[in-house]
């Protein structure tokens, strides 16, 4: 069925006038996934074919070839699950915003060790990232931070993670050492090409400009380079602080409100009861999707599927992909 996508698409891109059309680049990229993903299979398919070509000459091949198997087993998965990336926008960057809930201190420390937990993933997947916009804790951690996630499928994968996150430990601001549970929230919007056409009035927008308080340096900080656009037909606000210009703050900063925007507009026609962009649900007791228990035994599980797995600390150091892969596969609760 690839093949013939793939043709029917070349085809078209041979059409004179093609490079007319205003999709024409969006085309370009879905055929080059398309050629990959079969590049791909065609690989596969040749390695178990020499696998099986030296088992048939010596069983004890076998032994010698688990680990190159195995690796083969999880490729195959991989390109399973990319199959089932079949959403509109499933292929694009991703915008992940993380949030402070119920908890104070330790939702802000909570907020940061999620963050170190997406990195760890984005680097293991070979996916680029980068922070556009962070306020710090009063007292420490993360009380809200914006990322940019770029890469083949990121949003495709990322989406799984929005919703509320959970965590119980003893906690280490706590003389006392007692246990503590902490919430936040993770919102994950596609990056939108200029394909996409967003209305954004300039008199529905209220830009201000201060100065930065993140991280990035002296350069960063001893000018009025922050951006901060309200959109005020729908209160939505994003700030941009991370680059040392104004205008690209305030390019990053459009980006990121059209984004939001979009997605906004595809929830409305969804007719979604809980609007999850503007943040409705509580992020407190009884609405996670996932909870990550260090006391009084180790444990992380997500509540839309029942997967869980033992090691919290490897979790928490980017190896999400199990609880990506069940999500995906629509497991469901017993």
């Amino acid at each position: 069925m690839k093949q013939k996508e793939v043709e029917s698409l070349e085809k078209e891109t041979l059409d004179p006038s093609f490079w007319n059309k205003d999709n024409s680049s969006e085309i370009l990229k879905e055929l080059g996934d398309k050629k990959r993903t079969i590049e791909n299979i065609f690989n596969i398919k040749q390695e178990l074919l020499s696998y099986k070509e030296l088992i048939d000459l010596d069983e004890s091949y076998l032994e010698a070839i688990q680990n190159e198997i195995q690796d083969l087993d999880l490729r195959i998965t991989k390109l399973e699950l990319e199959t089932k990336l079949s959403g509109k926008y499933d292929k694009n960057n991703a915008i992940m915003e993380l949030h402070s809930g119920a908890g104070g201190t330790e939702s802000c420390d909570w907020v940061s060790m999620l963050l170190r937990m997406y990195e760890r993933w984005c680097e293991r997947n070979n996916y680029k990232y980068e922070i556009i916009d962070q306020l710090d804790g009063e007292e420490a951690g993360i009380k809200r931070v914006t990322v940019l996630v770029k890469g083949n499928n990121a949003y495709g994968y990322l989406k799984c993670e929005r919703g509320v996150h959970r965590l119980v430990r003893i906690s280490p601001f706590d003389s006392n050492k007692r246990r503590h549970t902490s919430f936040a929230s993770v919102e994950v919007t596609p990056e939108i090409d200029d394909t996409v056409t967003i209305d954004i009035k300039e008199q529905d927008l209220r830009i201000d400009v201060y100065r930065s308080t993140g991280a990035g340096g002296q350069g960063v900080n001893t000018t009025d380079s922050a951006v901060r656009i309200t959109h005020l037909p729908t209160g939505i606000i994003v700030t941009c602080q991370n680059e040392r210009s104004q205008l690209k703050n305030k390019e990053l900063a459009m980006k990121v409100l059209k984004a939001k925007l979009f997605a906004l507009e595809e929830e409305n026609k969804r007719k979604e009861k809980e609007n999850q962009l503007n943040n409705q649900s509580d992020i407190n007791f009884g609405s996670q999707i996932r909870s990550y228990v260090m006391h009084p035994y180790s444990m992380v599980k997500d509540h839309r599927t029942n997967y869980e797995k033992s090691d919290v600390y490897k979790v928490m150091d980017g190896y999400i992909d199990d609880f990506i892969e069940e999500y995906l596969k629509g497991g469901t609760k017993e």
